[in-house]
């Protein structure tokens, strides 16, 4: 039988050891993301995550109304959490930063779209999508989704699914300005239930909240019996996030 190890399918290419090194390389600049993430944010807990449209204009309604959420959050006692750049992001971080708790900003680098606000207690830099959602998921004791784009709707999946296969712990999922969701979880509800991708159960996981003082509340119901720490076992099954 012929020697196949240093035999290559058509159409491969050899390796090239200088991009081989870079790739390998690649895995320790990944590994200080999370590192400077765990060291930095240990101390944020509770915290909520705030996710919205980049996009969103300072004069537009969800803007203000994002203000005025995370400012109920601040000086509720919860650090806030959000994308770092501009629009509802920034918004998020502004009513934070002026209230009393932290305001934590998780910038993406990306080639348009996203710069840095101002308005960031703390502050952290990220290449790599994965390790920056890692950081949303890791120490929130909610999330909060108010209208966005696809990087938004990215997030609210990935917590969804989170949640739904228990890798990670229940938290209250709020979605704020109901007539911009409602398109989305009618779809949810009238086919992927009905195709089997989802059972009904699963829209049990999120709750659909306009006002800044309903969604404070809401959050103090959810840990009204247990606390805002995850339970020893929550931790063990967090570990493998």
């Amino acid at each position: 039988m012929d020697d196949k190890t240093d035999t290559l399918h058509p159409g491969l290419s050899p390796i090239n050891d200088t991009a081989l090194t870079r790739e390998s390389w690649k895995i320790f600049q990944i590994m200080a993301e999370f590192v400077e993430g765990f060291e930095r944010l240990a101390q944020i807990k509770p915290s909520v995550s705030i996710f919205g449209s980049a996009r969103t204009q300072p004069d537009h309604p969800y803007y203000q109304l994002t203000v005025d959420i995370a400012r109920e959050l601040s000086d509720a006692g919860f650090s806030v959490v959000s994308g770092g750049g501009p629009g509802i992001m920034e918004a998020a971080n502004k009513g934070a930063f002026e209230g009393k708790s932290p305001s934590i900003g998780l910038n993406i680098q990306l080639p348009h779209e996203q710069s840095s606000n101002p308005y960031q207690d703390i502050g952290l830099n990220f290449r790599h999508f994965f390790s920056r959602k890692v950081m949303f998921v890791k120490y929130a004791a909610a999330y909060v989704v108010l209208p966005g784009g696809f990087g938004t709707l990215d997030e609210l999946a990935e917590i969804l699914t989170l949640v739904q296969t228990g890798k990670t712990r229940r938290i209250p999922i709020i979605l704020v300005q109901e007539k911009f969701w409602r398109g989305l979880l009618k779809w949810l509800e009238d086919t992927m239930v009905p195709e089997g991708t989802i059972a009904a159960a699963d829209l049990e996981l999120v709750q659909l909240i306009d006002q800044p003082r309903e969604i404070l509340d809401a959050i103090f119901d959810h840990y009204e019996h247990r606390g805002f720490e995850p339970s020893p076992e929550e931790t063990r099954i967090m570990l493998d996030l």
